[in-house]
């Protein structure tokens, strides 16, 4: 993209709905912070980039799966920029292009984080782990919630056991 857009005027497409322009971010997202914080987002990909290679032995659900796999890509695809891009080396710019209407130029890594950050929102509020299996909280007999339980509800093993070990 640097070298097709880059000293010329955006590219407009779809009516004008998309426009495709180059653009030098130093800062984060949609440029927040400018040059002052680039160092400290690079430290936070590189955070990230670890601890989600780090998981990824733990990961037997798919949706999990690709959840990471587009936080790691996005940190990995602005990370790339930052080493090596001007002006230096975890100081880099890193480059956007993509422009709609009403919203500040991005590139795919952040499209990917963003879309990675509300799956991981989504299966979070829905209790489903790294391993797949969802954990789910059952009242007890008074109404109240119990202790959390690992499963999928009915299959979940001792789940029909009430808190005594009975039968319930």
């Amino acid at each position: 993209m640097v070298a097709t857009l880059s000293g010329r005027p955006p590219v407009v497409l779809l009516g004008g709905f998309l426009k495709l322009t180059e653009l030098r971010n130093p800062g984060a997202a949609f440029s927040i912070g400018g040059r002052s914080v680039t160092i400290l987002f690079t430290a936070i990909a590189v955070g990230v980039t670890i601890f989600i290679l780090r998981m990824s032995s733990r990961i037997r659900s798919v949706p999990w799966a690709i959840t990471l796999g587009l936080l790691l890509g996005g940190a990995v695809g602005n990370l790339v920029d930052r080493i090596f891009r001007y002006p230096g080396i975890f100081r880099g710019y890193v480059v956007d292009w993509i422009q709609l209407p009403h919203w500040p130029v991005f590139n795919l890594a952040d499209s990917a984080i963003v879309c990675g950050g509300v799956l991981a929102v989504l299966l979070a509020m829905r209790g489903t782990r790294l391993d797949g299996q969802r954990v789910t909280v059952e009242p007890d007999p008074a109404g109240q919630p119990s202790e959390p339980m690992q499963g999928t509800g009915a299959s979940g093993g001792d789940a029909a056991a009430g808190k005594d070990g009975g039968a319930a």
